[in-house]
């Protein structure tokens, strides 16, 4: 029996195995393939986790959702033609891009391990320079990982909450910056520790990627089991001049 990280993974699963749309869901078909999982899962008395039941529950909920006629008068005085997997399928996709993040992180590193370098290249490199960006990011991608585990085994099972975005996240990181002087780190995995559920972790650490990315701060670690850090890059305020980076985010995770 294949084992998944948690329900999403799951379903990502059924998905691509269907060949379908992400967007486009055969949600009567996935809700059966996923209590059968369940039920195979129960026969062989493998305790899947309360966020699965939950999952199942969400499913079953979608469905009753969609066979039920909306209320003409409900939909136009309200104004919407809300599809019920629209939620769903948003989590989806932030949970694939996530995935497909850490799958490629781990592939860059697995090449770096098996790429031979020459020792004396450290005569030709300044001090100035940081070339171990990559397999800081790695580390970080080790560290996030052994964070979502520990985070498994809190004893108080919430019920995420679904107004976090990567987006709010990014924000929320700026600030954390602004609380800072120019020169001082902010120490990532204390932040990504304060966070209650693994939708929020999960955006933040997106959201670490994303800064990265568009050249706003840096990686860095001072020792080599040293605390991971971020820095502000060169093109902080540069990037943050104006609220274009953050709207694009918002528009590439809806």
């Amino acid at each position: 029996m294949e084992h998944y990280e948690g329900p999403l993974d799951l379903l990502l699963d059924l998905i691509r195995k269907q060949q379908v749309d992400i967007k486009d869901i055969p949600i009567a078909t996935i809700t059966a393939q996923y209590l059968a999982y369940m039920e195979k899962a129960r026969e062989m008395d493998i305790d899947l986790g309360a966020e699965f039941v939950y999952m199942a529950a969400t499913l079953i909920h979608i469905k009753s959702r969609m066979l039920l006629p909306r209320d003409p008068a409900l939909a136009a005085a309200d104004g919407s033609e809300d599809d019920p997997r629209q939620e769903l399928v948003n989590r989806l996709l932030e949970h694939e891009r996530f995935k497909n993040a850490a799958e490629m992180l781990q592939q860059k590193r697995i090449i770096e391990e098996n790429v031979w370098s020459n020792p004396q290249i450290k005569a030709f490199i300044s001090e100035d320079d940081d070339p171990g960006l990559a397999i800081t990011l790695f580390d970080l991608v080790k560290a996030f990982g052994e964070l979502l585990e520990r985070a498994k085994t809190r004893p108080v099972y919430e019920v995420e909450s679904n107004d976090v975005t990567v987006a709010d996240m990014i924000r929320y990181l700026k600030g954390k910056f602004e609380e800072h002087e120019p020169d001082q780190p902010v120490f990532i995995l204390r932040i990504f520790e304060q966070q209650r559920t693994r939708r929020a972790m999960i955006a933040l650490f997106l959201a670490v990627l994303e800064m990265v990315r568009m050249q706003a701060v840096m990686v860095t670690q001072k020792d080599l089991f040293g605390e991971i850090a971020l820095k502000r890059h060169i093109h902080f305020e540069a990037v943050f001049a104006t609220g274009e980076p953050i709207a694009a985010i918002e528009n590439d995770y809806i």
